[in-house]
C-alpha cells in the first residue's frame, strides 16, 4: 500500500524544476497528483485504486481530458519508483475534423476585436492582435517587450527552446503608439497596473466579456484559440506545414496538424466541388 504525503509532492516539484518543466506544466502535474490524492482522502491505496480513479474520471471528463489526468499521475509513479501502479490511458481514434462549435472564425475574431475597441480595452484589443498576428503562445507574451518592437522582432524562450518571431511593421506601429500613450520605457508590453505581466486568467477573464456584444459563443473564446486561427490561416495560404511548426515553436509536425485541421463543414464543400456524383 502506498500513500502520498507533502513531502513527497514538494521532491516531485523540485524533480519537475530540475527537468526544467515550465511553471504552467509544473502547476499542472502538482493539481492533478493532489486531486488524485483528494479523491483517496489521504489514504493508503495500490493498483486497485488507481484503476478506480481512472473509472471515475472516465464518468465525468472527455478521453483526453482523462489521459491527461493518467499522463500526470504515471509521471509521478515514475518519479517516485511505484511503476506498477502505473496504468494505461485510453485509446483515441485520431481526429481529423476541428470541430465547428470550438473553431474560431476570422469574422468571429474581428467582432471581438470590434467589440473590444467599443469597451475602450486598448489593452486586450492590442493583445489579441498580437496573438493572432505572430501565433505566439499567451504564456509568451512577456517577450513582446518595448526593446522587440523595436527591432521588429522578439527572440522567444519557451519549453527549452529558443526562435524568432518577426513582428509585423503594422503591429510594431500600433504597439509603438500604445507604449508612448502608456508611458512604458523598457521590457513587456502588456503589463497590470503593477508592471507585472499579465496573468492567463486575467486574459481570458476579459475575452470572454467580449462574448455577448461580439455575438460569439464563449466556448470559441479563449487565447489559445487566436493561435489556432494564426495556425489555419497561413497553412491556408502557404501550405507548408514544416515552416508553420518553426514559426509556432513545434518540435513536432504532428502538433502542427492539430492546429491546422479544417471542419468537417469545409471538407464536406470540398468534396462536392469534386463532380464525382452522377446522378
Amino acid at each position: 500500500m502506498r500513500m502520498i504525503t507533502n513531502e513527497i509532492l514538494k521532491g516531485y516539484r523540485y524533480h519537475l524544476i530540475n527537468e526544467e518543466k515550465s511553471a504552467a506544466t509544473i502547476e499542472k502535474y502538482i493539481r492533478d497528483v493532489k486531486m488524485f490524492s483528494i479523491w483517496l482522502d489521504d489514504k493508503k491505496f495500490d493498483k486497485a485504486d488507481v484503476l478506480k480513479y481512472k473509472a471515475d474520471l472516465m464518468e465525468k471528463y472527455a478521453p483526453a481530458s482523462v489521459n491527461s489526468a493518467l499522463s500526470s499521475l504515471n509521471g509521478f509513479f515514475n518519479y517516485i519508483g511505484w511503476y506498477e501502479l502505473r496504468v494505461k490511458t485510453l485509446k483515441i481514434q485520431k481526429q481529423i475534423f476541428a470541430s465547428d462549435e470550438k473553431e474560431l472564425t476570422k469574422s468571429e475574431y474581428e467582432r471581438l476585436l470590434k467589440a473590444a475597441k467599443s469597451k475602450n480595452n486598448e489593452r486586450l484589443y492590442l493583445l489579441m492582435l498580437t496573438i493572432c498576428s505572430t501565433g505566439i503562445r499567451v504564456s509568451e507574451l512577456r517577450y513582446i517587450t518595448v526593446e522587440a518592437i523595436s527591432r521588429g522582432f522578439a527572440e522567444i524562450r519557451c519549453k527549452g527552446k529558443q526562435r524568432t518571431v518577426f513582428l509585423p511593421k503594422s503591429l510594431c506601429k500600433l504597439l509603438k503608439k500604445y507604449v508612448k500613450a502608456q508611458k512604458i520605457k523598457s521590457g513587456a508590453i502588456f503589463i497590470t497596473k503593477n508592471y507585472k505581466p499579465l496573468d492567463r486568467s486575467n486574459i481570458w477573464s476579459d475575452m470572454k466579456k467580449l462574448c455577448r456584444s461580439a455575438r460569439v459563443p464563449e466556448k470559441k473564446v479563449f487565447p489559445h484559440n487566436l493561435r489556432h486561427l494564426f495556425a489555419r490561416t497561413y497553412y491556408t495560404m502557404q501550405k507548408d506545414i514544416v515552416r508553420l511548426a518553426d514559426i509556432l515553436g513545434h518540435s513536432s509536425v504532428n502538433t502542427t496538424r492539430i492546429y491546422t485541421m479544417e471542419s468537417g463543414r469545409i471538407h464536406r464543400r470540398q468534396i462536392e466541388k469534386l463532380g464525382l456524383l452522377k446522378c
